[in-house]
């Protein structure tokens, strides 16, 4: 290369610098230990993406806009036919939310990730996904080939393509946890969705408690009675929090969350 040729200017790191660069997480969680964050991401609204994240992780989310739906699938990185088991957990945690002190649960009756940290007190996990049809007829039809980047895409969609990235399809296609959304049911057994329960600065964190695969979706929620596509960003930073110790309170919360967190220590040293 002769010596006049200029050099591109990339957006790259120096050889010296972190991982992560840039640190979005300063922007949305500067609480977070600089030494123990490994990546972050600003998703935009109707994105998606996939990690495969080890035990002791954490994932810290942030609704970067009011009423942000940040929906989460999680499978175990060791044989994808074990994943998180709705019904499971909400039984043995005798209850119809998701909160602090909550733990995800997998159809083997492992911890694969738990509720360190919310603002909120509420997370959904009834509402399911917004699949395209629905899409469709609530805000008309934008296709990436007239509307690039401004396309609707659905949750389903969007969970699609992540999991399919890690050997999975359709018939893979789990109930999601919907972060940051709220859903209650009224006395003639209707869903009944809260618009203004995610205000901007909204924060939850999952830690994860296995190995494991997490698909997310900034896709709008199916219940969201808004008229317009305009879902919310969130900032997503992972982090090494450690596995649960002893006195954690996901672990003492009940005593089926012990005994979850137990599995998956056991599971863990074999």
């Amino acid at each position: 290369m002769s010596a006049h040729h200029p050099e591109h200017t990339l957006d790259n790191p120096p050889p010296a610098a972190p991982v992560d660069a840039p640190a979005h997480w300063r922007r949305f969680a500067p609480e977070l230990p600089a030494d123990r964050v490994v990546f972050s991401e600003l998703v935009p609204g109707g994105g998606h993406w996939s990690w495969r994240l080890s035990r002791g992780m954490a994932l810290r989310f942030v609704a970067l806009d009011a009423g942000a739906n940040c929906s989460v699938l999680l499978y175990a990185a060791h044989d994808r036919l074990e994943r998180y088991n709705a019904p499971d957990s909400l039984k043995a945690q005798h209850t119809a939310h998701y909160r602090r002190g909550h733990v995800l649960m997998s159809d083997m009756g492992r911890a694969m990730a738990s509720f360190t940290e919310d603002t909120l007190g509420w997370h959904d996990p009834f509402g399911l996904l917004l699949d395209s049809r629905r899409m469709a007829t609530k805000y008309g039809e934008r296709r990436y080939e007239t509307a690039r980047n401004a396309m609707h895409r659905s949750g389903q969609d969007g969970l699609l393509i992540e999991i399919g990235k890690h050997g999975l399809g359709a018939r893979d296609l789990i109930t999601p946890v919907n972060l940051f959304s709220k859903v209650s049911v009224d006395a003639a057994g209707r869903f009944r969705f809260h618009a203004d329960h995610g205000p901007a600065g909204a924060m939850v964190e999952l830690r994860l408690d296995m190995d494991v695969i997490v698909a997310i979706s900034t896709a709008p929620h199916p219940l969201d009675p808004r008229p317009d596509y305009a879902p919310a960003k969130v900032g997503i930073a992972a982090w090494r929090r450690g596995p649960a110790p002893a006195d954690d309170l996901c672990r003492t919360f009940r005593p089926e969350c012990a005994r979850a967190h137990h599995n998956s220590d056991v599971f863990a040293l074999c």
